[in-house]
């Protein structure tokens, strides 16, 4: 990588000295040396404290005093030529070498890959052609064979072209997460149409504008769930229409899909991504997760998520099986994991938070799981201490660390482990295949390897854009700088490359957050929450890295939950703050801002309650919403409510396991207030004896 001449010596124990002599017409005066070297360290940033401990020139020579530890011999070259090449030219835009520069968008690139002349469908098709007898798809309303499912979305797509749908006219699906959804799906695909997502419980306005951007065409709904659906599945089947194959013919280069997110400006975006992105995905999620014939992957992620895409169609390109595993069962971790072995479940994906309570109840209730070959886990970022757990409870299952966005056909990167990762965050892993990653500064110029810098993509995973919203296209896509004619998306996440070229992800940049594995924007919410009635000014932010709060202004308080009740009329209910705190006035920063900083300290403040738990058993559940909801005990009060604290469906399951399945789920929904709870605990254990 580098032709800078390498030798070491070790003036004492735990550090070297890297030497490279000065070429003859540089001249490195004091001055000159510190102000390299100073652009050095803050260029690497990362490694500053650590890395270079000293450089110093004597006579021709340039002398690096690095500890061993922490570089190699390789990273104390590439660092020398830092410096070299900050002396030569102060002003110069890239410290990086051409041998540099040339591995970090070649060397690092995922491997090449030549993609089959063939659409996800068409692959699909191939396999109902070869196996129509073997069962596709299994859901708690029934199961289809390749030759049903096939035929289905036949006939769904010849209604969608009989309705005058053209090429990448968009096509909304309506409905849960049923076998009709799987047929709509491939139907729409089939007829050369756009997926545009559309879950039925979202608010009537939001479904309104998501249908509007997109400038969708048709919709496909489930029977009385959607007044403005165009048709059914159903009915769709019972018009007569011919089952083969339409033929109709789809271009790589055609949108595929359509998914909505968050937007800072109040108004979600629609990522566009296009049919070759989503095979390339597809096929790195088969080969690194090991999907073959016969086997089976779990569908559990919500439809508004890009990753229920793969979930839904990977194992159908190989002769396998999808089990669509229904919401209830999803909230209810140990009919979960009953359905997860009873579905002989091969591959299975879920968010990190899901996967503890998932071990809770694997400890509390061990079960073989004898299929199970690979858990993929995505949407938040991985604790080494979950990585640790899970190979102690399970060391023959591997675990995949997913990462990646939708505007880049979902994921990126695949860190396939089978033991605990060296590293002391758990790796984003290197690129699939077709993918290119840099690391760059804000001129897209690739920053020192292992220093920090944005990620941006490019290569096949790269998307078109967002739907109708010319302006934050151009702000987020551009072409790539290195590979003219790409494509380039900034994702607005930090990272680093390790020294084993794996990708390691150090945070985002701006205002956007993961909850509940949905990527969010808070400045949507604040858009939102300044449309209520008598909110003048607000503001969102993350307490624990896991529950929204809202700061609200205004002439007089509104009720808490008549602001969050407004709230849900036009967002989902992930985006809903838990906690609405009303103030005189918002703190401000020393140039005008807000202080977030100061409203994150003060939602941890008023996270308690005054009314103390007074019984033992209010005090044991307090200690257990502590656990569960990462509050201190001593704020919790009898009468605080358990999701105005931050709790959701996922952690009700986590408390439910941690009292020991003295309630129900149900039990936790329906009395949220600790004291009612601890009362209702109080009588079932009064009656057990």
């Amino acid at each position: 990588m580098t032709t800078i001449p390498m030798w070491t010596r070790t003036p004492r124990p735990g550090t070297a000295a890297y030497e490279v002599p000065l070429p003859k017409d540089l001249l490195a005066s004091a001055p000159a040396l510190s102000a390299a070297h100073e652009r050095v360290l803050t260029e690497l940033s990362a490694e500053r404290d650590e890395a270079a401990l000293g450089v110093s020139v004597t006579g021709r020579v340039l002398r690096l005093r690095y500890r061993t530890d922490v570089l190699d011999q390789e990273a104390a070259a590439r660092i020398a030529g830092y410096h070299l090449a900050a002396l030569a030219d102060p002003a110069r835009r890239s410290l990086l070498s051409k041998d540099e520069l040339d591995y970090q968008v070649q060397g690092l690139a995922g491997p090449h890959r030549q993609l089959p002349d063939r659409r996800v469908h068409e692959l699909f098709e191939e396999r109902a052609a070869a196996h129509p007898d073997t069962v596709a798809a299994v859901a708690p309303d029934g199961q289809l064979t390749y030759g049903q499912l096939n035929s289905r979305a036949n006939q769904v797509s010849r209604e969608l072209l009989a309705h005058g749908l053209r090429p990448e006219g968009v096509v909304a699906v309506v409905s849960e997460r049923t076998l009709d959804w799987l047929t709509a799906v491939l139907g729409v695909l089939k007829a050369g149409g756009v997926y545009l997502p559309v879950e039925p419980h979202f608010p009537a306005a939001r479904i309104a504008r998501t249908l509007d951007r997109a400038g969708c065409e048709l919709v496909i709904a489930e029977e009385g769930t959607f007044s403005g659906g165009t048709f059914s599945v159903a009915a769709a089947c019972a018009a007569g229409h011919a089952d083969s194959d339409p033929g109709v013919p789809v271009g790589a280069d055609q949108l595929a899909y359509i998914y909505f997110t968050s937007g800072s400006t109040g108004e979600p975006k629609g990522a566009m991504c296009e049919h070759a992105g989503f095979l390339n995905h597809v096929l790195a999620k088969i080969d690194d997760l090991g999907i073959d014939a016969g086997h089976v992957v779990a569908q559990t992620a919500p439809q508004c998520f890009d990753i229920s895409l793969w979930q839904l169609l990977s194992a159908l390109l190989v002769g396998g099986r999808t089990l669509l595993v229904e919401q209830e069962a999803i909230l209810d971790v140990p009919r979960f994991v009953d359905t997860i072995e009873r579905g002989r479940v091969n591959v299975l994906q879920v968010v990190p938070s899901y996967l503890e309570a998932v071990l809770a109840e694997l400890d509390a209730r061990p079960r073989a799981l004898p299929d199970l070959r690979c858990v993929s886990v995505t949407g938040e970022a991985v604790k080494k201490e979950l990585v640790r757990r899970w190979f102690a409870a399970r060391p023959g299952v591997r675990l995949v660390n997913a990462y990646g966005l939708t505007e880049t056909s979902d994921d990126t990167n695949h860190e396939v482990m089978d033991r605990v990762p060296e590293h002391d965050r758990v790796p984003l892993g290197r690129p699939v295949a077709n993918v290119r990653i840099y690391v760059v500064d804000e001129d897209l110029v690739p920053v020192p390897l292992g220093a920090p810098g944005e990620i941006v993509f490019s290569g096949v995973c790269v998307g078109r854009g967002y739907v109708n919203d010319p302006e934050r296209t151009k702000a987020a896509f551009g072409e790539d700088p290195y590979r003219p004619g790409e494509r380039l998306y900034r994702s607005g996440d930090h990272g680093r490359w390790l020294p084993d070229g794996k990708l390691e992800f150090l945070g985002r940049r701006d205002g956007q957050v993961k909850i509940r594995g949905f990527r969010v924007e808070l400045g949507e919410i604040e858009n939102a929450l300044l449309r209520v009635d008598g909110v003048r000014d607000g503001a969102v932010i993350v307490v624990r890295g896991a529950q929204l709060a809202a700061f609200c202004t205004g002439p007089r308080p509104v009720e808490a939950g008549i602001v969050r009740e407004r709230l849900a009329r036009s967002l989902p209910a992930y985006m809903v703050p838990a906690v609405v705190h009303w103030r005189a006035a918002l703190p401000l920063t020393a140039n005008g801002k807000t202080d977030r900083r100061a409203l994150t300290a003060l939602a941890e403040q008023l996270d308690g309650g005054t009314d103390l738990p007074r019984t033992d058993t209010e005090r044991r559940l307090a200690e257990a919403w502590a656990d569960v909801l990462g509050v201190p005990a001593d704020r919790i009060g009898r009468r605080d409510h358990f999701f105005d604290l931050g709790g959701s469906s996922l952690s009700a399951v986590k408390l439910v396991i941690a009292l020991d399945r003295a309630v129900a789920l149900k039990d936790v929904t329906h009395h949220p207030v600790l004291a009612d709870l601890a009362g209702l605990l109080d009588r079932t254990t009064a009656q057990r004896h």
